[in-house]
């Protein structure tokens, strides 16, 4: 279920299996490359995790730090997620 889209952020939300999202995340981490260089990429891919799948799965988790670029927030580091992205150049001082 999508709950925002816009040209700056999509969130999405669902109960698929940890492959199934690294899949999809690689490849919006793919789309944000195209026809682009990789330290210019059209957009920042944040993945925001829960739940063990992904500490049983550790091939996986290996892929999604790639596809985002290290990139990989869970509920003990979200509150490092405005600080260690783009997401900063909207801060206000």
């Amino acid at each position: 279920m999508r709950f925002g889209k816009n040209r700056y952020s999509r969130i999405t939300e669902d109960d698929g299996t940890a492959r199934d999202k690294v899949t999809r995340i690689q490849h919006l981490g793919e789309l944000s490359l195209a026809g682009r260089s990789e330290d210019n990429p059209k957009y920042e891919v944040i993945a925001c995790i829960g739940g063990r799948g992904f500490g049983v799965r550790r091939e996986d988790m290996k892929k999604m730090i790639l596809a985002t670029r290290g990139k990989v927030f869970t509920a003990k580091t979200l509150n490092q997620l405005i600080e260690c992205t783009r997401l900063r150049e909207f801060k206000v001082k």
